[in-house]
């Protein structure tokens, strides 16, 4: 809670600063910062947008019971998380028979997050050696969608190119086997989610922390005055004399 806090009224700082360089004491500065009122409600709808994108489903339902803040429909961020969760283990199967559960008009509306939902299934199947199912997969689902689209093919092309290395560490494609590829398309698929349920499709609390650290690095040519170095305890620390 004290990140937000601090970002507002830093921002806020910043308009009321003179143009020449001074130095600032910890006491001037947190008597300006306490002049800008922030409304508990807003920080409480912050706070849920956060737990809400992200999926923290347990977090989210308490939260709402203790701060009072409109409530939310849960079971729509279970389904999302278990789309994601089975992409993330490798269950891209699972994963789009959920998603048309969910609504069909997901996958039918965005071709390429199918596209990158089918080629995470044929990184499943090189993955697990099953190198003719892999290149039958390759030719029956993709390749016709690469014909259709030159990015689609140059990503079917890096793709295949896995099948041609024994040792796949000497494979400049081999980062399509880490973790972080199954990551990337779980995003995807989880912003695709979030966008048709009108939520969106990222936090909010990213977006003031790049703010904050934006806003200290525009005054720092205008002020010396206590900094937030650390963002996960937003403590202020005073300026070097």
């Amino acid at each position: 809670m004290s990140v937000f806090w601090f970002v507002s009224r830093q921002l806020a700082a910043i308009e009321a600063m003179a143009t020449s360089k001074k130095v600032i004491t910890r006491e001037e500065w947190e008597k300006r910062l306490s002049n800008v009122k922030i409304r508990k409600e807003d920080m409480n709808k912050l706070v849920m947008n956060f737990l809400v994108t992200e999926g923290y489903v347990e977090a989210a339902e308490k939260f709402c019971m203790e701060s009072g803040t409109e409530h939310i429909d849960l079971a729509t961020i279970k389904d999302r998380m278990a789309v994601k969760k089975a992409v993330q283990c490798g269950n891209v199967e699972d994963a789009i028979e959920r998603v048309n559960d969910l609504n069909p008009e997901i996958l039918d509306t965005n071709p390429q997050l199918f596209f990158h939902l089918q080629q995470q299934r044929l990184i499943e199947l090189i993955r697990k050696g099953k190198v003719e199912e892999a290149l039958e997969f390759a030719q029956e689902e993709l390749a016709p969608r690469g014909e259709e689209n030159e990015s689609f093919l140059e990503e079917l092309e890096r793709t295949v190119a896995l099948l041609a290395f024994e040792d796949v560490s000497n494979c400049p494609v081999g980062e399509l086997l880490d973790i972080s590829q199954r990551l990337k398309t779980a995003s995807e698929v989880n912003a695709a989610i979030l966008t048709s349920q009108s939520h969106e499709k990222d936090p909010k609390l990213p977006s003031l922390l790049k703010m904050l650290i934006w806003a200290q690095n525009q005054l720092d040519e205008k002020a010396a005055y206590p900094h937030i170095n650390n963002l996960s305890t937003a403590v202020l620390e005073d300026p070097p004399v």
